[in-house]
């Protein structure tokens, strides 16, 4: 394996640039064919018309401040995310979390920034090689495959609006989160139930909850890890690191932490680890309050320092880092985990670190996402043949 201090703008494959408007929402008459890139064949009258919704978390607009103000601001207004009394923290939030973070998290965004943002190119390339798998699929059904995000754009509204105007009378939505969570997935059927609320007239829905014990989606992960070692070699430790929640929350009876360790058993399963080769930790905390343990950041300090007593008296000179919680690389992962926790590792005294890339656009994630999605889909248009 091989060590570099550099902090170089990471690198994802992006095969095909799609560049969203930005600070706008989609326009409500805006064509199918115009949305995300994807092209549809016209729809015919007489056969059912289908789509598939990716959702993913979202992203600014833009990586400047006031874009990332504004994301910012709808995604901590969310009860889902932050439990504080609303009164209180829109007091908190308004005068001092977006005026001193979004500045800073403006420049972390840059730092990762592309054509567009990484996530809603990925999440947009995510959906074509989907919609590639179903283009001869169904001679007696119209099917598409788009993306969507609950914070920020595409939004999910805007995107069901659209399906909608065009005659789309089954939406499969598949929240693009492996492990349920009720600050990710539960924000998703949210959304979706804000849509619908006060409509005349509904499609029929569908939503796959999660995946974080489905053999394609651990076998995907393996591989993937499998692939990265070849070229790099194997380190002393693999890290999966998941974005964390607050502690009081699986208290309250969210279990995301628990299908995350699940996740983790079973990936260290498929590529025949020891109990001291891996480790599961959370990532990404927020605010004062105790989170899920153990932390990323400190778990990566106290394996680059020696003499670290819970692993004996050497420390852990190379790590490899991979965050099965994240379908789509994004600033979590690109910036957070592949910089500043590689800052972390090397500073405390380790020698080699190195970040797995997710799953992206890897043709067996896409393979997960045809097995996700088939049945729902099938089983709709059976029972509407005419």
């Amino acid at each position: 394996m091989k060590n570099s201090k550099t902090t170089s703008k990471p690198n994802f494959e992006i095969k095909e640039s799609t560049k969203t408007k930005k600070g706008t929402e989609i326009e409500e008459n805006t064509p199918l064919t115009e949305m995300e890139g994807i092209e549809m064949e016209e729809f015919t009258p007489s056969v059912p018309h289908v789509a598939v919704v990716l959702v993913n978390l979202g992203t600014p607009d833009e990586p400047t401040a006031s874009a990332v103000s504004r994301y910012l601001k709808q995604f901590l207004s969310d009860r889902r995310v932050i439990e504080i009394p609303m009164v209180i923290w829109q007091v908190i939030l308004r005068l001092f979390v977006l005026t001193a973070r979004s500045p800073k998290v403006a420049i972390a965004y840059q730092s990762i920034w592309q054509e567009d943002s990484p996530i809603r190119q990925i999440s947009e390339q995510q959906a074509r090689e989907l919609n590639k798998r179903w283009a001869d699929m169904f001679d007696d059904c119209n099917l598409s495959v788009h993306s969507a995000m609950t914070y920020g754009n595409p939004s999910i509204a805007s995107v069901f609006d659209n399906l909608q105007l065009h005659g789309v009378e089954h939406i499969v939505v598949v929240p693009m989160f492996p492990q349920y969570s009720s600050t990710s997935t539960g924000a998703v059927y949210d959304a979706v139930s804000r849509w619908s609320y006060g409509r005349r007239q509904l499609p029929n829905i569908s939503i796959n909850k999660d995946y974080y014990d489905h053999p394609l989606y651990i076998k995907a992960l393996a591989n993937s890890v499998r692939r990265f070692q070849r070229e790099h070699g194997k380190p002393d430790k693999l890290l999966m690191s998941f974005h964390g929640i607050p502690k009081p929350y699986e208290d309250k009876g969210d279990d995301y932490p628990s299908r995350c360790r699940c996740t983790a058993e079973l990936l260290a399963k498929a590529l025949n680890l020891t109990d001291n080769e891996w480790l599961c930790s959370f990532q990404s905390r927020f605010g004062l309050q105790e989170w899920v343990k153990p932390y990323t950041d400190e778990t990566l300090i106290a394996w680059g320092k020696e003499g670290v007593e819970s692993w004996g008296k050497e420390g852990v000179e190379s790590v490899q880092v991979i965050s099965p919680a994240f379908s789509a690389d994004c600033l979590e992962t690109l910036e957070e985990l592949a910089i500043l926790n590689r800052e972390n590792f090397i500073d405390a005294g380790g020698k080699e670190y190195a970040y797995i890339p997710a799953l992206n656009a890897d043709k067996q994630h896409i393979d997960l996402l045809e097995d996700l999605t088939l049945p729902l889909v099938e089983g709709w248009v059976r029972s509407h043949r005419k």
